[in-house]
């Protein structure tokens, strides 16, 4: 890069207001093409395919956290030469959306049913027209550098080409078949859910316990759901179970029925839990299901796909919660119930889009032979195919794909992709790939359900690339980088997309790394959810702060696999930050800084010139490596401290002081390459100012497509940083000083240095005056105070002439009013350290933290009462 002259760099305005700028330059990277990825490149590749947000959804702050670092990563690999491609797009979200649409239609009192499957279908895609995808607006609000170019949905032609292909290989494969089995069923959705589609809580519920049979021959159960005990077809106890060995074999009449069930011996019951008896419901219960299956029990289901009680008698036609208290009732009556505790807590799912009572069902539906995908899946991260970042969490990912169970994927919707099977009139049964003719003729009709939304997810890497067919994008870009996404949903959607894209892409993995990071809480850990009311939106934050610095508090935070707590001062404090930045980088332009190749010789530059280029270095390197090992908390943080402390508040400091004598020239390119490098470390962190500014410092035409920084380890000097650490110490010792004698921070005070160990850093007297506000001595000064301060290579001893300096009754009201609030918080620490009570119960970091207050309290007591003690009396 060659030098800029200042009066060629646009001006910048006297402060950085994001709602000005950030439209207008985030529509200029995507005008000049530097999100769209070329197939046919030669440089090396770099993918991520966007998690797929719900075409319902608009963005939350466990969106804007990831998508910052996937963008982070994204921006950064561009710079460093790769091929990018972050390919955006949206989920059909079948169940979420359909409800949308059915809740609109329910306004006018009509339901789908009303309109047709057809008619219902293209409401859908109207409404997906005008009110879905608000996300990627927002997405663009907070700068991500996607290739729109490139956007796909779950239901675009060529997604459900790879979708029906998919499911036609497994079917022939003999991975894909249909089965009556136990599943969990939504009654307000009216589909079957898969396991990841439950989410369970601790409700309150009541625990029954029930006596079937008379006399000898009666036996005890226990149950939270005693509707289901219509449903029942055995009693089961265990083989060993001394108790019931004379039951097992005859029958016991079930209460409210007439009708007489088995006692069965089976060795999944527990003998300890309960009373070692349990009722089995084949058609309503997984387990029980299982027993059912291999006692050869009766299987009947005693509840519609509402809910509702369909066994002939009194309790007909109640739904199942009405029925729960009715048949309890007439129980009771009879002198059935043994036993009733409430309120009990216990385990239920519930449904994670409506949140109603899920019901375990007997129903047909398809299902995927998962073991052989599940395998395939766990040795592609065994053997380190696919890398998991951070590797603790690898034992839960094989946790689950090691115990997974065949996956229920029909779905009882119209929105989606229909399964592509058809029935024959005489029971024949053809699965039908996409360039194949469905049959036709009297009495052929397709299977009516849906595939579950998680199929077509599951595909995302392979189908946004254009599989099955070889396109040049699936030729370049696939197996992707790194899939970036919450821990939460690594058995959703993970594991799917690892079956899938193993099965699919010939044994290649869908991706070389994932990444997953933590979930985000409220300043004081808890979860966020509306009903507490401690929601943050990213808009507001983005609307507030600025997209920048919203993205640099998510960053900042992103420790992997933890969860990051979030408070609103946060962001303030990362738009501070940005601040600090841009008022810098002025001071920088306005004193000439220009941005040169080569630098001066190390031999042309001060130490203080050495020391920020050594420093910059190692920061260089430090977050190179950080940002490689997906350490995004940590290299922000180093940037964060590199940038305020070591460059703003010292180096700057002391090139004011540089640039005022005979060192300006290579003060200003040195000011030049240290801001030119710090904005393009910063960039895809906080892309938006530093593309203003570093535009307005090079001239350059966009930190986008600037090389990444390289570690420049030649300018380090030991020495340098030793003497440069003894300045920052004299100078913190003498404003430390300065503070506690009541000086405000801007007045100059007469002062002599002298001491054995200021000859090392004599050369600095110029820069330790200027920063520590300290004139030189003029004849007749006189010392009334004094500091010493120990360096590296011995005392400095200030003298300093505080006469008239210091207003001594305002200076004795400060600290007398300070050595009160220290005596006070010295005694309710002491206070609570001698109470026994309170030091049993309270945890040891606690307990520890009250001991470093009371230190500091007694400390502080000794320095005010000091420094009391040294003031002239009235």
């Amino acid at each position: 890069m060659t030098e800029n002259a200042p009066d060629q760099q646009p001006a910048l305005p006297a402060a950085w207001n994001p709602a000005d700028e950030e439209a207008a330059l985030y529509q200029r990277w995507v005008d000049a093409g530097y999100f769209t990825a070329d197939a046919g490149s030669d440089k090396p590749p770099f993918t991520i395919v966007l998690p797929p947000p719900n075409v319902t959804g608009s963005l939350h702050m466990g969106h804007a956290l990831n998508h910052t670092l996937m963008d982070v990563m994204t921006r950064r690999r561009r710079m460093q030469g790769y091929e990018v491609l972050w390919l955006p797009g949206m989920d059909h979200a079948g169940i979420a959306t359909q409800n949308v649409v059915e809740r609109e239609l329910a306004k006018s009192g009509k339901s789908r049913h009303d309109l047709g499957r057809e008619k219902f279908v293209e409401r859908v895609w109207d409404w997906k027209a005008e009110y879905g995808g608000k996300i990627l607006g927002q997405m663009r609000r907070l700068g991500d550098g996607v290739d729109w170019s490139r956007e796909r949905f779950t239901m675009d032609e060529g997604l459900s080409r790879a979708v029906q292909t998919m499911f036609k290989r497994l079917y022939d494969d003999g991975l894909i078949y249909r089965a009556e089995r136990i599943i969990n069923w939504c009654p307000r959705c009216l589909t079957a859910l898969s396991d990841i589609e439950v989410e369970h809580s601790e409700d309150e519920g009541e625990l029954v316990s029930i006596r079937y049979g008379d006399g000898e021959n009666s036996i005890v159960v226990a149950t939270t759901r005693a509707e289901t005990m219509l449903g029942d077809t055995a009693v089961a106890v265990h083989p060993d179970d001394e108790r019931y060995k004379h039951l097992v074999g005859t029958e016991v009449e079930l209460p409210l029925t007439g009708r007489r069930i088995p006692v069965i011996a089976d060795e999944h019951v527990d003998p300890e839990f309960g009373t070692g008896a349990v009722k089995v419901t084949p058609a309503h219960d997984p387990n029980d299901f299982e027993i059912g299956r291999r006692h050869d029990l009766p299987m009947p289901t005693i509840m519609d796909e509402r809910a509702t009680i369909t066994v002939p008698g009194p309790f007909q036609g109640l739904d199942r919660f009405e029925a729960r208290p009715a048949i309890v009732a007439a129980l009771r009556e009879q002198g059935r119930i043994v036993a009733e505790k409430r309120p009990y807590l216990h385990a239920v799912g519930h449904c994670s889009r409506c949140d109603t009572v899920v019901e375990p069902r007997l129903s047909l539906q398809w299902w995927v032979k998962v073991e052989p995908l599940a395998r395939a899946a766990g040795d592609a991260v065994r053997d380190g195919r696919t890398k998991i970042h951070p590797p603790e969490l690898e034992k839960r990912y094989f946790d689950w794909v090691d115990n997974m169970h065949d996956w229920t994927i029909s779905r009882q919707l119209w929105w989606g992709h229909r399964i592509p099977v058809w029935y024959g009139p005489n029971g024949e049964t053809v699965c039908v790939g996409p360039d194949e003719q469905p049959p036709s003729g009297e009495g052929w009709t397709q299977d009516p359900d849906v595939l579950d939304t998680w199929f077509s997810s599951g595909l995302w890497p392979l189908s946004t690339l254009g599989w099955p067919e070889e396109t040049p994008d699936l030729a370049k870009f696939y197996p992707t980088s790194v899939l970036s996404t919450g821990y939460d949903i690594l058995f959703f959607w993970v594991a799917r997309m690892m079956m899938f894209g193993l099965y699919g892409g010939g044994d290649v993995q869908p991706f070389d790394h994932v990444y997953l990071h933590g979930l985000i809480r409220d300043a004081q850990g808890k979860k966020m959810s509306k009903s507490r009311g401690n929601v943050i939106d990213p808009l507001d934050w983005m609307d507030s702060y600025g997209a920048d610095a919203t993205r640099f508090t998510l960053a900042r935070g992103a420790n992997p696999g933890s969860d990051m707590a979030l408070a609103e001062e946060w962001a303030a404090g990362s738009r501070n930050f940005c601040t600090k930045l841009w008022n810098a980088t002025k001071f920088a332009l306005m004193n000439g800084a220009t941005v040169a190749t080569p630098l001066p010789p190390a031999a042309e530059l001060t130490e203080a010139d050495r020391w920020i280029l050594g420093r910059l270095a190692s920061t260089v390197s430090e977050v190179d490596e950080l940002l490689e090992d997906f350490q995004f908390a940590k290299a922000v943080d180093r940037l964060y401290h590199f940038t305020w402390d070591e460059l703003c508040d010292w180096y700057l400091e002391l090139a004011k002081v540089q640039i005022a004598g005979e060192r300006a020239d290579s003060t200003r390119a040195v000011l030049g390459h240290v801001f030119d490098t710090v904005l393009r470390l910063l960039h895809p962190v906080i892309p938006f100012i530093t593309e203003k500014l570093w535009r307005a410092l090079t001239g350059g035409e966009s930190v986008v497509i600037a090389d990444w920084p390289k570690a420049d380890a030649s300018y380090a000097d030991a020495a340098a940083d030793a003497r440069i650490a003894d300045v920052q110490k004299l100078i913190t010792e003498i404003r430390r000083f300065r503070s506690d004698q009541g000086l405000k921070p801007g007045q100059r005070v007469a002062a002599r240095v002298n001491g054995a160990g200021f000859a090392d850093v004599s050369a600095h007297e110029e820069a330790v005056r200027a920063l520590a506000r300290l004139t030189a001595p003029e004849d007749g000064f006189t010392a009334s105070a004094s500091v010493e301060v120990s360096l590296s290579s011995g005392n400095v001893h200030v003298e300093l002439d505080l006469s008239g300096a210091v207003d001594v009754a305002a200076e004795r009201k400060r600290l007398e009013k300070d050595l009160a609030a220290a005596q006070k918080e010295l005694k309710q620490t002491e206070g609570k350290l001698g109470n026994q009570a309170f030091l049993d119960k309270a945890p040891a970091d606690v307990v520890e933290k009250i001991k470093v207050r009371r230190d500091a309290a007694a400390a502080d007591i000794e320095r005010l009462t000091a420094r009391l003690g040294s003031l002239p009396t009235a």
